[in-house]
């Protein structure tokens, strides 16, 4: 059977193409589904509301992804590891590290374009990206979770909020272990504001030890539309010292978290 063509987007007007015609999972780029267009707020709207995400590099049209499993975290579903739950206490318990949230989301996701990953040569977290999550971020709908030690950032995360749903882009870390507690804090974030899956995007083996997990694609998305109808989380900023005892504190103190 032959695949049919990849969608090609000429402006923010042309909707993208039915998830279904993404490649199938045995073709050259499994999960392609359009390429082109812009990093407009209202095709990233539309995207990410349809599971869509962008990915691609320098030199390349963007591309947009819709992949076959779905790598998904589900907050009930995490995995504190006996030597992550002693990293996370220690760390809750001292006078010298913060957690913060959309303190320096610049910052953040400009370290995770430049932290090295195992098997790539380059990031895809290319500049043009950068400024559009960057000018989503100012809307409110990007956010980012930061672990800071002796008033330095260390490690942390960023990624998309809509409606009830998080969506995991990208973490780097500075010290060992710094982005896994960023991982942790917004997985008590979203127990605590009743999120109920967050985004992976695609299997890695560090993201399976701690709990998660592939869902097909059909049941990603008939999990993801009750999520986006729910309302959005609106104080992302609230009372992190607070926020960090009746988070990460408790979360380090009991096996299944909050």
């Amino acid at each position: 059977m032959t695949q049919s063509p990849i969608a090609w987007l000429d402006d923010d007007e042309q909707p993208l193409p039915p998830t279904r015609r993404a490649l199938a999972p045995d073709s050259d780029a499994p999960g392609l589904l359009a390429a082109g267009g812009r990093l407009s707020a209202r095709r990233l709207t539309e995207a990410y509301s349809h599971g869509v995400f962008p990915w691609y590099g320098e030199g390349q049209p963007v591309l947009w992804w819709s992949p076959d499993p779905r790598m998904v975290l589900l907050p009930d579903e995490f995995r504190l590891t006996r030597s992550l739950r002693k990293t996370v206490r220690r760390f809750a318990a001292s006078a010298n590290c913060e957690l913060r949230i959309d303190s320096a989301f610049r910052r953040v996701i400009s370290a995770c374009a430049s932290a090295p990953r195992a098997g790539q040569d380059g990031t895809w977290i290319v500049p043009e990206m950068i400024e559009a999550y960057c000018n989503w971020h100012a809307l409110g709908r990007a956010h980012s979770v930061e672990t800071w030690v002796d008033g330095e950032l260390v490690g942390g995360l960023y990624g998309v909020s809509l409606g009830r749903m998080f969506f995991g882009e990208s973490m780097f870390s500075h010290r060992t272990d710094a982005s896994k507690i960023a991982l942790a804090a917004l997985v008590c974030f979203c127990r605590e504001h009743g999120v109920r899956m967050i985004d992976c995007q695609q299997h890695t083996r560090h993201l399976a030890s701690l709990g998660a997990k592939e869902l097909r694609r059909g049941e990603f998305e008939a999990r993801l539309t009750p999520c986006l109808r729910e309302p959005p989380i609106l104080d992302w900023a609230y009372d992190l010292p607070m926020w960090r005892h009746l988070g990460v504190g408790e979360f380090a103190r009991k096996d299944n978290g909050l």
